[in-house]
This record gives structure tokens, C-alpha cells and sequence, in this order.
């Protein structure tokens, strides 16, 4: 029998399992621990195609397994946060405002979306084709932490009104689709002139992480979407 053409897949198994407890916390509100078992459930996810490769056992039944994972642990997660950020703050008589907290779920239909199409899209074999949804789960989630620990009375007003909620979720559900190539953060081969572009990012991630806690995670999302974006324009050059 041979064991470690089963290892990926339980680590992916393991991302999955991550998903359905940040569920449980997400449901009760408690956004923090969500936070933690979605990192702890990327972080596996980052491994279980890094073991894939390193004993060549990859396979269409990890990539399914991989994809179905993601859907609950980076999809269905961060729709189920905004929803409950939304029900928060739409508070009021009117039709529309208690319509409004369902809207957060279009975010979990555009990672379903791309996850979908990321399968059979040959072009993001070593790249990426609009932003990848454990990238795009870590910033929805990292909104209700930075309205619970900022002092700040602009964040206060910017997170709690349900229609910038509204637009946040939009601009998610578009920018999963969205025909932009970003780079990979996946590192396959040990060489820095290789990865510089992957090493300088993890070191900006690093210090805005430092200086800015948890508002660093919005910041080194959209920096990502930034830096692939110049990168982009240098290698038309």
C-alpha cells in the first residue's frame, strides 16, 4: 500500500475539516476564531499540493478534493461572514435593508465560480487569473476584526454601513472573476532570483502585519492585487 499518495488528500481533507469549524464560530459570531481555523485551514491547503508534488502522486481526484475544500473553508465561510456583518448593520424597516445580509452569499457563488473554472482553466497552471479565494476569504474576514479592534471612528463608519458592506461584497465577487493575472505565492522552486517577486510580497506581508495588525490583511490583499498589476505592465516592457 502505498501511503503517501494518500498524504495530500488527507491534508486537504483536514482544510475541509478546518471549514466546517470556522463555520460553527462564524455562525455563533465569534469572528476571531472563524479568522483562525480559515489561516489554519490555507495554511493546509498550501501543503497539500506542495506534498502532491514533492512524492509525484497528483491526481484529478486531489484536484477535485482540493477544489470542493476550498469552496466551504474560502468560500462558504467568508459569504456566511459578510451576511453576518450585513444583519448587523442593515438594521431597519425597509424592504431592501433586510434583503441586504443575503447579498453577502455572492460571495460564496464567485468563489464557487472560479473555483470551478479554475479546474479547466489551462492558463493558471503557474499563475493566477483573477484573485484566488483564500486570498479573497482572509480579507472578508479580516473586517469584522478590524472594526472590533480599531478605535478609529472612520473605520467604525466605513464597516458598518451596509452599503459599502454591499460594494465590498460586489467588488469580491467580481474581482474572484476577474480576467487579471496575479502571481503565485506557491514557491516550486528553491531559488531566490526566481521567487523574487513571491519573496519581496511575504516580506511587505510580514511588516504590515507588524505595524498594523489585523487592518495589515486588507492592506496586503489589495498590495497583492497592486504589485501583480505593475508586475503585469514591467513584463509587457
Amino acid at each position: 500500500m502505498n501511503i503517501k499518495k494518500h498524504i495530500p488528500n488527507s491534508i486537504t481533507l483536514l482544510n475541509l475539516f478546518c471549514g466546517c469549524i470556522a463555520l460553527v464560530f462564524a455562525f455563533h459570531r465569534n469572528f476571531e476564531m472563524a479568522f483562525y481555523f480559515v489561516c489554519l485551514g490555507i495554511f493546509l491547503d498550501f501543503f497539500d499540493g506542495f506534498f502532491a508534488r514533492l512524492f509525484k502522486v497528483s491526481s484529478p481526484l486531489g484536484l477535485q478534493l482540493d477544489s470542493l475544500a476550498d469552496m466551504v473553508t474560502s468560500g462558504v465561510v467568508p459569504g456566511l461572514v459578510m451576511y453576518q456583518m450585513m444583519v448587523d448593520n442593515s438594521t431597519g424597516s425597509e424592504t431592501y435593508l433586510q434583503i441586504f445580509p443575503y447579498l453577502g452569499f455572492l460571495i460564496s457563488l464567485g468563489s464557487c465560480y472560479r473555483l470551478a473554472n479554475f479546474n479547466i482553466d489551462t492558463r493558471q497552471t503557474d499563475s493566477f487569473i483573477g484573485l484566488p479565494t483564500p486570498a479573497n476569504a482572509l480579507f472578508i474576514l479580516s473586517l469584522p476584526l478590524v472594526l472590533s479592534y480599531s478605535d478609529s471612528l472612520f473605520v467604525f463608519e466605513i464597516l458598518t454601513n451596509p452599503w459599502v458592506l454591499l460594494a465590498i461584497t460586489l467588488v469580491s465577487a467580481y474581482i474572484l472573476n476577474a480576467e487579471i493575472p496575479l502571481f503565485s505565492l506557491k514557491i516550486k522552486k528553491f531559488n531566490f532570483a526566481a521567487n523574487a517577486l513571491q519573496i519581496s510580497f511575504l516580506m511587505l506581508s510580514l511588516l504590515l502585519l507588524i505595524f498594523f495588525q489585523y487592518l495589515g490583511i486588507p492592506l496586503l490583499i489589495i498590495s497583492y492585487v497592486l504589485l501583480s498589476v505593475v508586475n503585469n505592465k514591467w513584463l509587457k516592457k
